[in-house]
């Protein structure tokens, strides 16, 4: 097929590595990124993210990709390029640190400015406006992205929308806009997919808005989890008469310790943020909620170890820190939390996580034999049950009822 045209991608996390997967079966793809050993693996066709689809494409498909650890020089032969480096929340200033992606927009802008730049990292409600007018660039986009770890490519190949955010006014733009939208759509297995197109503020509105959503739903079923525990009642009956209802649904419904990873956490208190000055109760009432659950859940943690302990010496076994079974990512875990909370009680904590081959991770220690993990602990908690754990299932915590993601 005709290569229509030079993309580069700068970030080759989940959303970056995905996109430049899907792009590069139509067109010519340089993927950037700091890290030599990504940029190796990636030209060697092996995946540095645990994605079933792109490990496959990596094996099976023509690729046009290239990767490279020189930006400028990227980002010089590019018609468009995509901005998807990560955008952490601060904190202190109660707001995306942007600085990754204001690296890029500002190099890209001095050696090419004719590219056409499209942002798909999280950023603030009217990030793009402002960052436009600070590079006097009008040739830069927002498009958010709505995907799941170790499903980024997948979700790209069947997206549930595809959303652009430019200028409705420059009729260039819009045009080049309608351009990177239809290589989406023809990179797409998915057929008729719903593309929408508005202003880039309204873009950003919507990435924050769905994941919000996303969390409030977490966090419904989290708290109908612990109204039912507390009452001693049958959660999972309560969840299907529920989620029978076609308004509702039978799906995001399964319990967990709490919202976490790589989007919902912080686009939540993202828009909290965005909200000053804006009345609202809801936004801010999601983020206490997910705090409320850890404390929750930690405490019914300590509970049960006291409940079966033989003595005073008990040890919490961490089954995996990762959100979902078939992630390798853990970075902001509901579960990190939950080990906090239990480590402000004095107890022992230990980590079974077979992606870390350190002995220690932020000071616990990591047990790498499965086996010794099982016969020292207490206690094993687990955000996401096993069936290799079912020979200890007798000491087992989790609210995992659905078994699933």
């Amino acid at each position: 097929m005709k290569r229509n045209e030079v993309i580069a991608v700068a970030g080759t996390g989940y959303v970056g590595l995905s996109l430049a997967t899907l792009l590069a079966q139509n067109n010519q793809v340089i993927a950037v990124d700091v890290i030599e050993d990504k940029v190796k693996k990636i030209n060697n066709r092996i995946s540095p993210i645990q994605d079933k689809e792109i490990e496959e494409f990596f094996k099976s498909k023509e690729l046009n990709l290239f990767a490279t650890l020189d930006g400028e020089w990227a980002y010089k032969q590019a018609d468009i390029v995509i901005v998807a480096t990560p955008t952490n929340y601060d904190t202190e200033t109660n707001h995306f640190d942007t600085q990754y992606v204001e690296q890029v927009l500002e190099l890209v802008t001095k050696v090419n400015s004719r590219a056409l730049i499209v942002i798909k990292s999280t950023i603030p409600v009217g990030y793009t406006k402002s960052i436009r007018e600070k590079f006097h660039n009008n040739n830069i986009i927002f498009s958010p992205e709505f995907l799941r770890e170790s499903k980024a490519l997948y979700d790209n190949l069947y997206p549930s929308r595809i959303i652009i955010g430019c200028l409705q006014d420059d009729s260039e733009v819009s045009e080049r806009a309608k351009v990177f939208a239809n290589l989406l759509v023809d990179g797409a297995n998915k057929k008729d997919i719903n593309v929408l197109f508005m202003e880039p503020t309204e873009a950003e509105a919507v990435k924050l808005f769905a994941n919000t959503y996303l969390a409030l739903r977490v966090s419904y079923f989290n708290e109908l989890d612990t109204y039912a525990e507390k009452k001693g009642l049958n959660a999972q009956n309560i969840i299907k008469g529920v989620c029978l209802d076609p308004r509702i649904g039978d799906y995001y419904n399964n319990p967990s310790f709490g919202y976490g990873g790589y989007c919902l956490p912080k686009d939540t208190r993202q828009l909290r943020a965005n909200f000053d000055g804006v009345p609202q109760d809801l936004i801010s009432a999601i983020c206490k909620s997910n705090h409320t659950r850890k404390n929750f859940i930690s405490t019914e943690i300590y509970d049960f170890a006291k409940s079966i302990s033989q003595n005073n010496d008990i040890v919490i076994g961490i089954y995996r820190l990762t959100m979902k079974s078939n992630s390798d990512n853990f970075r902001a875990s509901a579960i990190q939390g939950v080990m906090r909370r239990l480590k402000e009680k004095d107890l022992d904590i230990i980590i079974y996580e077979p992606t870390l081959i350190d002995d220690y991770f932020e000071g616990y220690k990591v047990v790498h034999n499965l086996d010794h993990f099982k016969r020292v602990t207490t206690v094993i908690v687990a955000n996401r049950y096993d069936s290799i754990l079912d020979d200890v299932a007798f000491k087992i915590y989790s609210r995992d009822i659905y078994r699933r993601d």
